[in-house]
């Protein structure tokens, strides 16, 4: 049994209900909000290439730098202003230097033992490289200033694994005297230092002074699709050390070497020089994208649940009271009605009673403490029941309904065939505090002593609709029959038939909706009515019992 039921949860398919509600501002709104949405996913969609697969970048780089600069002592070349390299994918340009010629090593005047500099000072002396380095700014201005007008050739090779695809920064047809310019040759691959500075917001001639670092930025932003191809690099540059920092502490980027000689008497002997400079790093990033079926399915995928915002909005503008701009609405209640519908769980205290002077129905969710008819409960919106097609039928056709179920004599059903409990018993009973129609009789228990109306008025028992579809023997032979077509109702026990019958056809009137039948309450006034027009045989009832 329990695979008969698994197989059969598997066939089976749920959809969810849906409200619609014809209004034309919730409707604009619905559509404006549509709209934008599509617009916002077709931008997307275009503008980051959502339906393409993507692959990161795997670069090499190799620079040459070009340039001689001419000073009051000397002649710079290449060899003497291009270092070697201090990091990956970087180069360096020296531009400024402070030396510290014919050193060698003895004890020198600084630190440690204390002696005699000169007749008049006394001072402490170490043994290193003498004489020691001197403590002074460096030169203003800078003396390789004009390293500005150097060049800087970039050689940059890409490649894309997942598409196997690769390429270089230097097209086939490259001008070797071009010069990079972001207008009139942004794919040229040589740089003039001086530009690079400009470009990132820096002045040349300040920043050579102390030195600095610079990054050349180059992004490859390829779309390897064959109708649209493109796969050229963008460059970029900036400077990427502190400048407010360093001026405050180790400004710039410096750093120390020496050259080393030897003495006529072998004596070794070296030139200390700090030299400063500007480090140029290249940053190489990008991506490539390909035209993927399955990635422009996924994000249309996505892309669905965006149109959910449409339907979130509009439900809060339905459901909204808290906020002072949204204020109470009847339409904004009719309309949460008809969309939310409250299922409590089954308890013990759960009661649903309905009042002929009370358009609501009331559902009683507490322990009885006094009689029913003084509870206040929680107001449910009432829905139609099915039954009704069985009235029209009756009240539109009585002649044809009772020439199918019988003669004219069953139509009236308050001719009592027997029994303890008749009509006149009701007029005899004293009325009960609780009862507002006159009509009903004495009862023990709390959840017993409930009237068909909350003010005093006519009972509902006597209205003609009553008669019709809760006393009428021919309707309710019809409704059974219409159930059961073979079913015998000429038996000793027709009565209780009816009688349950009557239950259910007041219930589905003034209730109207099955799933209330389990909790729903008869008045007491038509309880007895009820049970007067078809009493039992031995003039006992059992009443309503609790159901879990």
């Amino acid at each position: 049994m329990a695979g008969c039921c698994s197989l059969k949860n598997v066939c089976e398919y749920e959809t969810n209900k849906v409200v619609r509600i014809q209004s034309v501002y919730y409707g604009s709104l619905k559509w404006a909000i549509h709209s934008v949405v599509f617009m916002y996913v077709c931008v997307v969609l275009i503008a980051d290439r959502r339906y393409q697969k993507k692959d990161s970048v795997i670069s090499s780089v190799h620079t040459k730098v070009k340039g001689i600069s001419q000073t009051e002592a000397r002649i710079w070349d290449t060899v003497e202003y291009t270092l070697p390299i201090q990091g990956i994918n970087s180069f360096f340009v020296l531009t400024n230097i402070i030396k510290t010629e014919n050193q060698v090593q003895g004890l020198c005047p600084e630190t440690g033992k204390c002696v005699n500099y000169n007749t008049t000072i006394k001072t402490c002396e170490v043994a290193a490289w003498c004489p020691v380095e001197s403590i002074k700014k460096a030169p203003e201005p800078a003396i390789l200033r004009s390293a500005e007008n150097f060049t800087v050739l970039i050689k940059n090779n890409i490649h894309f694994p997942k598409f196997n695809y690769t390429k270089r920064n230097i097209s086939p047809d490259f001008n070797i005297s071009c010069t990079y310019n972001k207008n009139t040759a942004p794919h040229c691959p040589i740089f003039r230092l001086g530009d690079i500075l400009r470009a990132s917001g820096e002045n040349f001639s300040e920043v050579a002074v102390q030195g600095g670092i610079v990054g050349i930025e180059i992004n490859w932003d390829c779309n390897l699709d064959k109708w649209l191809h493109r796969c050229e690099p963008k460059y970029g540059f900036r400077r990427l050390d502190d400048k407010k920092t360093n001026e405050a502490l180790y400004p710039g980027n410096n750093f120390r070497f020496a050259k080393y000689y030897k003495q006529a008497g072998g004596k070794e002997e070296r030139t200390l020089i700090k030299a400063y400079g500007i480090r140029f790093d290249i940053l190489v990033f990008g991506t490539a994208g390909r035209f993927d079926f399955f990635e422009l399915l996924v994000y249309i995928g996505s892309a669905l649940s965006y149109f959910g915002l449409a339907q979130f909005v509009v439900d809060f503008l339905i459901t909204s009271y808290s906020c002072r701009c949204f204020k109470y609405n009847p339409v904004k209640e009719y309309y949460i009605k008809k969309k939310c519908e409250m299922v409590p769980g089954p308890r013990w205290t759960l009661l649903y009673v309905t009042f002929v002077d009370e358009p609501h129905i009331f559902m009683i969710d507490k322990f009885l403490r006094t009689s029913l008819q003084k509870v206040k409960g929680e107001v449910i919106h009432r829905n139609t029941g099915d039954f009704m097609r069985a009235a029209k039928l009756q009240l539109q056709h009585p002649d044809e309904v009772v020439s199918l179920l019988g003669d004219s004599e069953e139509v009236h059903p308050l001719q009592s065939q027997g029994g303890p409990a008749s009509s006149s018993s009701s007029s005899s009973c004293e009325r009960p505090a609780w009862c507002s129609c006159g009509k009903c009789r004495p009862a023990k228990g709390y959840w017993e002593q409930l009237c068909c109306r909350r003010k005093n008025g006519a009972c509902i028992t006597t209205s003609d609709l009553f008669e019709h579809l809760v006393l009428s023997r021919p309707m309710l032979k019809f409704v059974l029959l219409y159930k059961e077509p073979l079913l015998d109702l000429n038996g000793e026990a027709c009565n209780r038939k009816f009688r349950h019958c009557a239950y259910k056809q007041y219930i589905h009137w003034r209730f109207g909706e099955e799933d209330l039948e389990e909790r729903a309450l008869i008045p007491n006034c038509c309880r007895w009515k009820i049970r007067d027009a078809f009493p039992s045989e031995n003039g006992e009832y059992a009443g309503f019992v609790k159901k879990a």
